[in-house]
């Protein structure tokens, strides 16, 4: 009633003014809570019971009779009758046991007093406001401080890491206890469990993996009453120290036994329940830590995403690679066809963009004599965020002199399949396009993969001949037209280029789920590509796809400074003509080029894509820990100007 009362002071200001053992409670409450606002809703229930105990009760008769009426006043058929007769019965049955049981009880000799104290707080205690959760935790911490304690220690000596725990004392027996062994181990509360005056089990959790707390009052140094006070202080959340012997409880879960047991870092917040798990897609990609502190699975996508990087250091490491480091602030955004990020040097008053690629930097440490390089880090272009694109994304880039893209080919072929194989076991996995509760499809890593050479496999699908010359006005035209002919869309510019990748995405890069090779692109797509040894107007050049998206590119290297140039300033006509994405013109790399560039190939793969694949995931952002977000709305939504 106490509590009730909170909700509902019109209902205590009617019992106060009836006779009975419950006006004088009533009474004092309403004008306790004089200030609370009245809940229609508890006052209605209220009513409702007061009314149905005031009523006289229906009795069900023992025979069903054509003339039987409910309680209503209405007919009853034969088939309600039994369904009520049989429900009376078994609320008979019920009553009878409860009644034994309860003169049992009462036969029964009384229990032995519990000892004084305080009662040991759990789960079920927490309070469920979130913001009074926070307040109430922030007083703990200020009272903490108050009484010249330090609620967050600097140093707590763990002797053994939670999964060498699991590894060592796993393998004991149910209610087996080393006694004589001492552990220290550190984690963070998941779960909180009381077991009368003296007992309490935490499951505590780090590294992935979970162990149990069994704080036993009676293995304990301290008095009951301080055994209580250290326990009721950590909430779930909360990272502890414990200090004791390991064994296994009689239900056979792996524990540790406390004799010290110190909060190191007090959670302000309620965290997640683990029951429920973090769900949210919005919280779990801002508050990533929330999300890998619920959620194992996520855990392991980057775990996953780790063992890819290691295992393409390690390749390239083992055939002679050197790993280097090249600047990520240029004054001209090169190596790629994409629009860049732009920022300000205060000191050297000039405008930088961020890279879109290390390309031309890699490319001159070949031509200064590193004749092997390789670097994996962070690029930037200022596009779209999509299911599969980020502004901020990883790669690996290598480069290597005396090399052609067909070598690069089976370089390619070697590493990714034994990385499919190393990693998940097989050459086949299993992968959900559409999401896990769509249809799987199996992609096969076995080599050798497939390769269409992209001109003549377009033609055949589209059932055109092309003309040579792809740079002339009637090739865009005719590439346009054929957009509209098969609905294809391609926003302006409409240059031969974008006009033919478009084409290619809708026509070829369809056709790849398996690994597949789509080789010898026009010139006029790779202006950093050197030309087709046979076929006139092509480049050396091949784009790994699987399950229809880019993972690789890569190509034999245009080493022809005067070339290069002359490329270059297509790409200028290209920018000026309205593409955001064509490159500038680097005078430096030219430069460099003057100095001779041996035959290289070079190389670069999307890691967070390859990744999405290994981890069965359709959005980038799950394998990025923290992706590029909107920002949240905090407050009225300001004027776009302003």
């Amino acid at each position: 009633l106490d509590r009730l009362c909170r909700y509902s002071l019109r209902v205590y200001t009617r019992l106060a003014s009836t006779e009975g053992p419950l006006s004088s409670l009533a009474a004092a409450a309403s004008s306790q809570y004089a200030p609370a606002r009245p809940a229609p809703f508890f006052e209605n229930r209220w009513l409702a019971l007061i009314s149905k105990m005031t009523t006289t009760e229906y009795v069900l008769p023992d025979q069903w009779s054509e003339d039987l009426k409910d309680e209503k006043g209405e007919p009853m058929s034969k088939s309600e009758f039994k369904k009520r007769q049989k429900a009376k019965r078994v609320a008979a049955e019920k009553a009878e046991k409860e009644a034994a049981k309860a003169a049992a009880a009462a036969a029964a000799p009384p229990k032995a007093p519990k000892e004084d104290g305080p009662a040991l707080e759990d789960d079920s205690s927490e309070i469920t406001d979130p913001t009074a959760y926070f307040e109430n935790r922030v007083r703990y911490i200020n009272a903490k401080k108050g009484k010249g304690v330090n609620p967050y220690p600097h140093k707590f000596n763990v002797t053994m890491s939670l999964p060498d725990y699991v590894a060592k004392y796993g393998s004991l027996e149910a209610g087996q206890q080393e006694t004589e062994t001492t552990v220290a181990v550190a984690g963070r509360v998941s779960s909180k469990r009381a077991s009368g005056a003296k007992l309490l089990f935490y499951d505590m959790k780090a590294d992935g993996v979970k162990i149990q707390i069994m704080a036993d009052a009676r293995n304990s140094d301290l008095s009951l009453e301080a055994f209580t006070a250290v326990h009721n202080e950590c909430k779930r959340g909360d990272i502890v120290g414990v200090e004791g012997f390991p064994g296994k409880s009689k239900k056979g879960e792996l524990s540790i036994f406390p004799r010290k047991f110190v909060v190191l870092s007090p959670c302000l917040h309620m965290p997640p329940s683990l029951h429920f798990g973090l769900k949210d897609q919005e919280t779990r990609y801002r508050q990533r830590y929330l999300d890998l502190m619920v959620n194992n699975e996520v855990r392991s996508i980057f775990f996953t995403r780790s063992r890819i990087i290691q295992f393409v250091r390690r390749f390239l490491d083992t055939r002679g690679f050197l790993e280097v480091e090249t600047p990520m602030m240029n004054m001209i955004p090169g190596g790629a066809a994409a629009r860049p990020f732009i920022t300000h040097h205060n000191d050297l008053d000039m405008q930088l963009y961020m890279r879109i690629a290390p390309e031309l930097f890699l490319k001159m440490l070949v031509i200064g004599g590193l004749e092997r390089v390789y670097e994996i880090g962070r690029q930037f272009r200022n596009e779209g965020i999509d299911l599969t694109h980020n502004p901020e994304f990883t790669t690996c880039e290598f480069y290597q002199a005396y090399a052609d893209y067909k070598d690069l080919m089976d370089m390619t072929e070697t590493m990714i399949s034994q990385m499919v194989l190393e990693i998940k076991g097989s050459y086949k996995i299993q992968y959900h396009p559409e999401g896990p509760e769509k249809p799987a499809i199996e992609i096969d890593f076995t080599p050798p993969w497939r390769r269409i050479s992209m001109v003549s496999g377009l033609e055949e699908c589209l059932g055109t001949k092309l003309p040579t010359d792809l740079e002339s006005e009637e090739t865009r035209q005719l590439l346009a037209d054929l957009c509209v002919k098969h609905n294809v869309n391609c926003p302006a510019p409409q240059t031969a280029a974008r006009l033919l990748d478009k084409l290619v995405g809708e026509f070829l890069e369809e056709q790849c789920v398996n690994p597949t090779f789509i080789c010898d692109h026009p010139q006029l797509m790779s202006p950093l590509a050197k030309w087709h040894r046979e076929l006139p107007g092509m480049t050396e050049r091949f784009e790994l796809f699987i399950n229809k998206r880019e993972v690789c590119n890569a190509y034999t290297e245009l080493n022809d400074p005067i070339k290069q140039r002359d490329l270059f300033q297509d790409q200028a006509k290209a920018k000026s003509a309205g593409d955001d994405e064509a490159m500038f013109i680097d005078e430096n790399f030219c430069t460099a080029l003057e100095y001779g560039l041996p035959p290289t190939g070079g190389w670069g793969m999307g890691i967070d894509r390859m990744t999405m694949l290994l981890t069965d995931t359709c959005n980038i952002k799950e394998v990025l820990l923290f992706p590029a977000m909107k920002p949240e709305e905090t407050g009225p939504k300001k004027d776009a100007d302003k």
